[in-house]
């Protein structure tokens, strides 16, 4: 559940006594973060489930990108963007994605990250949609599979896959794609450049 409460490893870091977090005050548990945001609707709450449905289904496959997010065994975090064609990733089964990973700079940040730490968050977006689909599961990668023929774009053959098992999925709220205008053409400084 996400919003469970229970010791938590995070130390806020003292404040330093000059430099731009001069004064700051840190947060400094979980149950003061309860005390500031208040307690979440249960319908938040119960929108999380484990298994893919007929809605999140049909957003994945109008969504060419997503968000990865990793963390490598130390907590040192990374996201990457993915996209291809509108969808792209491969269902499955109703609890398994597949993405298939395309030519990029070889970097392989996430790759690596995943080999110490399976635990990824992915978020999907739709050009133009407020809907936002957010899965956070754990990842392998795999080097060859029967489903990577259907994966095959302009005769490439993907070499690798991450496949992600489900822990969680939610259609997130939108506020934010909202208050950004991300989707609003008027508000794209400098786009054309």
């Amino acid at each position: 559940m996400p919003y469970a409460a229970g010791p938590s490893p995070y130390t806020a870091a003292p404040t330093p006594a000059s430099g731009p977090l001069a004064g700051a005050v840190p947060l400094g548990s979980a149950e003061e973060l309860r005390e500031i945001l208040g307690t979440p609707h249960p319908v938040v709450i119960d929108k999380v489930h484990d298994r893919l449905t007929d809605e999140d289904l049909a957003l994945l496959a109008r969504s060419p990108f997503c968000a990865l997010s990793t963390s490598d065994a130390s907590g040192n975090c990374d996201v990457s963007p993915r996209g291809d064609a509108p969808g792209f990733t491969h269902v499955l089964d109703p609890g398994t994605l597949a993405l298939p990973d395309r030519l990029g700079n070889r970097r392989a940040d996430s790759f690596h990250n995943i080999l110490s730490n399976p635990h990824v968050g992915l978020l999907y977006l739709i050009p133009g949609a407020m809907d936002v689909l957010r899965v956070n599961g754990r990842a392998r990668i795999l080097t060859d599979a029967p489903f990577f023929d259907a994966m095959t774009v302009k005769d490439r053959r993907p070499k690798l896959a991450l496949v992600v098992e489900i822990d969680e999925i939610f259609r997130h709220c939108s506020n934010a794609l909202k208050r950004s205008g991300v989707w609003a053409p008027e508000g794209w400084e400098g786009a054309a450049g």
